[in-house]
Protein backbone atom coordinates (compact mmCIF):
# COMPACT_ATOMS: atom_id res chain seq x y z
CA UNK A 1 0.00 0.00 0.00
CA UNK A 2 1.76 3.11 -1.09
CA UNK A 3 0.52 5.92 1.76
CA UNK A 4 0.46 9.49 0.84
CA UNK A 5 2.13 11.07 3.60
CA UNK A 6 0.83 14.50 4.28
CA UNK A 7 -2.29 12.57 4.04
CA UNK A 8 -1.69 10.15 6.93
CA UNK A 9 -0.03 12.87 9.06
CA UNK A 10 -3.09 14.92 8.91
CA UNK A 11 -5.54 11.69 9.72
CA UNK A 12 -2.68 11.25 12.74
CA UNK A 13 -3.22 15.03 13.55
CA UNK A 14 -7.10 14.77 13.93
CA UNK A 15 -6.00 11.72 16.41
CA UNK A 16 -3.76 13.77 18.66
CA UNK A 17 -6.01 16.58 18.80
CA UNK A 18 -8.38 15.99 21.65
CA UNK A 19 -5.34 15.39 24.22
CA UNK A 20 -3.63 18.49 22.81
CA UNK A 21 -6.19 21.37 21.53
CA UNK A 22 -8.08 21.26 24.99
CA UNK A 23 -4.61 22.83 26.37
CA UNK A 24 -4.31 25.06 23.34
CA UNK A 25 -1.86 23.53 21.30
CA UNK A 26 -2.37 24.15 17.58
CA UNK A 27 -1.17 22.04 14.69
CA UNK A 28 0.46 23.51 11.87
CA UNK A 29 1.58 21.30 8.30
CA UNK A 30 5.69 22.46 8.24
CA UNK A 31 6.37 20.77 5.08
CA UNK A 32 6.34 17.79 2.68
CA UNK A 33 8.96 16.15 0.23
CA UNK A 34 10.78 13.13 -1.33
CA UNK A 35 14.24 12.00 0.17
CA UNK A 36 16.07 9.12 -0.54
CA UNK A 37 13.84 7.32 1.93
CA UNK A 38 10.70 7.98 -0.02
CA UNK A 39 8.14 10.93 0.25
CA UNK A 40 7.47 12.35 4.35
CA UNK A 41 5.91 15.09 5.08
CA UNK A 42 5.99 16.78 9.14
CA UNK A 43 4.22 19.18 11.20
CA UNK A 44 3.98 20.73 14.32
CA UNK A 45 1.67 20.98 17.43
CA UNK A 46 2.40 24.49 19.15
CA UNK A 47 1.14 26.85 22.28
CA UNK A 48 3.59 29.45 23.45
CA UNK A 49 7.16 28.58 23.72
CA UNK A 50 5.88 24.64 23.21
CA UNK A 51 6.40 22.21 20.24
CA UNK A 52 5.22 19.25 19.72
CA UNK A 53 7.11 17.97 16.98
CA UNK A 54 5.83 15.24 14.33
CA UNK A 55 7.86 13.30 11.37
CA UNK A 56 6.07 10.88 8.60
CA UNK A 57 7.52 8.99 6.35
CA UNK A 58 6.59 5.27 6.24
CA UNK A 59 5.15 5.45 9.85
CA UNK A 60 5.19 8.07 12.63
CA UNK A 61 8.63 8.57 12.94
CA UNK A 62 10.14 11.43 14.69
CA UNK A 63 8.63 12.86 17.56
CA UNK A 64 10.51 15.48 19.76
CA UNK A 65 8.99 17.84 22.24
CA UNK A 66 10.22 21.11 22.57
CA UNK A 67 10.20 24.03 25.93
CA UNK A 68 11.79 26.78 24.56
CA UNK A 69 15.64 26.03 23.67
CA UNK A 70 15.35 23.14 25.21
CA UNK A 71 14.25 19.78 22.99
CA UNK A 72 14.14 15.42 23.53
CA UNK A 73 12.82 13.07 21.86
CA UNK A 74 9.80 10.94 22.94
CA UNK A 75 11.63 7.99 24.26
CA UNK A 76 14.38 10.25 25.76
CA UNK A 77 11.71 12.08 27.30
CA UNK A 78 9.99 9.11 28.90
CA UNK A 79 13.47 7.51 29.90
CA UNK A 80 13.83 10.11 32.21
CA UNK A 81 10.61 9.86 32.95
CA UNK A 82 11.33 6.19 34.33
CA UNK A 83 8.02 5.46 32.27
CA UNK A 84 10.06 3.70 29.42
CA UNK A 85 9.21 0.36 30.21
CA UNK A 86 5.47 1.44 30.05
CA UNK A 87 5.54 3.08 26.62
CA UNK A 88 3.08 2.05 23.71
CA UNK A 89 4.65 4.39 21.50
CA UNK A 90 6.44 3.58 18.94
CA UNK A 91 4.82 0.15 18.71
CA UNK A 92 4.48 -2.95 16.46
CA UNK A 93 1.38 -1.96 13.97
CA UNK A 94 0.84 -2.42 9.96
CA UNK A 95 -2.14 0.42 10.66
CA UNK A 96 0.34 3.88 10.95
CA UNK A 97 -2.71 6.08 12.74
CA UNK A 98 -1.91 3.32 15.45
CA UNK A 99 1.21 4.87 16.33
CA UNK A 100 -0.85 7.96 16.63
CA UNK A 101 -3.13 6.24 18.94
CA UNK A 102 -0.19 4.44 20.87
CA UNK A 103 1.62 8.18 20.83
CA UNK A 104 -1.64 9.69 22.67
CA UNK A 105 -1.36 7.15 25.46
CA UNK A 106 1.86 8.16 26.33
CA UNK A 107 0.87 12.04 26.32
CA UNK A 108 -2.13 11.28 28.57
CA UNK A 109 -0.39 9.02 30.86
CA UNK A 110 3.37 10.45 31.26
CA UNK A 111 3.82 13.89 29.92
CA UNK A 112 1.93 16.07 31.92
CA UNK A 113 4.41 18.31 32.72
CA UNK A 114 4.61 19.13 29.22
CA UNK A 115 0.69 19.21 27.92
CA UNK A 116 -0.21 21.45 30.83
CA UNK A 117 2.40 21.84 34.27
CA UNK A 118 5.21 24.26 34.54
CA UNK A 119 7.65 22.44 32.40
CA UNK A 120 10.17 23.05 34.83
CA UNK A 121 10.90 18.81 35.15
CA UNK A 122 11.41 18.63 31.42
CA UNK A 123 13.47 21.37 31.46
CA UNK A 124 15.53 19.92 34.11
CA UNK A 125 15.73 16.34 31.61
CA UNK A 126 16.53 18.09 28.67
CA UNK A 127 19.15 20.26 30.37
CA UNK A 128 21.01 16.75 32.38
CA UNK A 129 20.32 15.26 28.42
CA UNK A 130 22.85 18.02 27.36
CA UNK A 131 25.23 17.63 29.80
CA UNK A 132 25.09 14.00 29.06
CA UNK A 133 23.67 13.25 25.75
CA UNK A 134 24.77 9.29 26.17
CA UNK A 135 22.88 8.49 29.02
CA UNK A 136 20.91 6.23 27.47
CA UNK A 137 23.02 4.98 24.65
CA UNK A 138 23.26 1.47 24.50
CA UNK A 139 19.44 0.77 26.43
CA UNK A 140 16.98 -1.16 24.33
CA UNK A 141 14.62 0.40 22.60
CA UNK A 142 11.77 -1.39 23.52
Amino acid sequence: MDLDPQEVLLRGVAVLEPVLTPHGFVFRLKGNGKGSGGHFAFGEFSRENRILELHFRHSLGLVTYHIGNWALNHETYLRYLGKWQQHKYPGFSDDPLEAFRDLVHDIEAFCEDFLSGSGEKFCMFAQEHARNPDRFKGLEVS
